[in-house]
């Protein structure tokens, strides 16, 4: 488990940001996180305030990356970058979770490196990571700016012929009491825009390489799904409410959804970035063999006895 408790005891008074900057290594905005997080505690009680001065005995929560030998597959100074596999999330999502990616990151490269973009945790491939204050904020900004071109190879459903621009807005829905996607298409959405080519047929499917020109969440899947080509494996979108209830309630098992969505994970995987960062140009590409995993799927997957 990352986030574990432990207990220190301090003979002198000194402020609480200056104990957590010098026992861990923080940074003044991360000490001030942990407090903000209500990670210290001290006679069972939560200590919030900013200017606090703190003596004997406190407890603080802290997160303790592990690793599972994760290794990038690129790296510079500056940052580095992983290809990340199908079925790990990024970040955790509260203290109970279990090993993420963040975890290999600080592992390897300190509390300060971060994960510069998104990536969802069913889908595979290149995820960017940054080593630093400085570098974080100029590859964020490359995103901000959409400088940083991306390439997803996305298994879809149907025979897609040729190229298309998909321009369609993403709003984000609010109620979940009814409705299970995270977005939807809608007037009243936010502008969003995917070109889509074709890659191979493979029958009844098709590979094709989705450029995303905006960065809404869950956007490729989203607007393939809306013209008709949803992606292979996909419990959400373009799946009926109740398989998307039963997957979002952890009741669907593998063999029912490659029964129902055709793969036993979504076939979305980041295959490409390309950026210029510090006058150097970077064209990246994953290693990995997703066009092979397409072509099992097409043909008849199953899951190993």
């Amino acid at each position: 488990m990352p986030f574990i408790r432990k207990t220190y005891t301090l003979k002198e008074p000194i402020k609480l940001f200056l104990f957590l900057m010098r026992q861990f290594g923080y940074s003044i905005h991360q000490a001030q996180r942990v407090i903000d997080n209500c990670r210290v505690r001290q006679n069972g009680k939560v200590i919030r305030e900013k200017g606090a001065v703190v003596e004997g005995e406190i407890e603080v929560i802290i997160f303790q990356p592990e690793t599972r030998g994760l290794k990038p597959i690129f790296e510079t100074a500056h940052f580095a970058l992983y290809d990340k596999p199908s079925g790990l999330m990024v970040h955790p999502k509260n203290r109970k979770s279990d090993y993420t990616l963040i975890d290999e990151i600080r592992y390897r490269f300190g509390p300060e490196a971060n994960i510069a973009h998104r990536l969802d945790k069913e889908t595979s491939g290149l995820i960017l990571v940054t080593k630093n204050r400085e570098s974080e904020r100029s590859i964020k900004i490359l995103f901000q700016e959409r400088e940083m071109k991306k390439g997803y190879l996305a298994l879809v459903r149907g025979s897609f012929k040729g190229r298309e621009l998909i321009d369609l807005p993403i709003h984000k829905n609010r109620n979940f009491s009814t409705i299970k996607l995270k977005v939807s298409i809608d007037p009243r959405g936010k502008p969003a825009q995917t070109l889509v080519e074709e890659v191979e047929n493979l029958g009844e499917m098709t590979l094709v390489r989705a450029l995303p020109l905006t960065g809404r969440q869950h956007q490729i899947r989203a607007h393939l799904s809306h013209i008709g080509h949803p992606i292979v494996g996909d419990p959400i979108y373009g799946s009926s409410s109740e398989i998307a209830a039963s997957y979002l309630n952890g009741e669907l098992s593998l063999q029912e959804r490659l029964l129902l969505t055709g793969a036993p994970r979504l076939m979305l995987h980041a295959q490409e970035l390309q950026f210029t960062y510090r006058e150097t140009d970077y064209i990246l590409s994953s290693p990995a063999p997703f066009s092979r995993l397409c072509r099992e799927i097409a043909e008849g997957f199953t899951l190993p006895s």
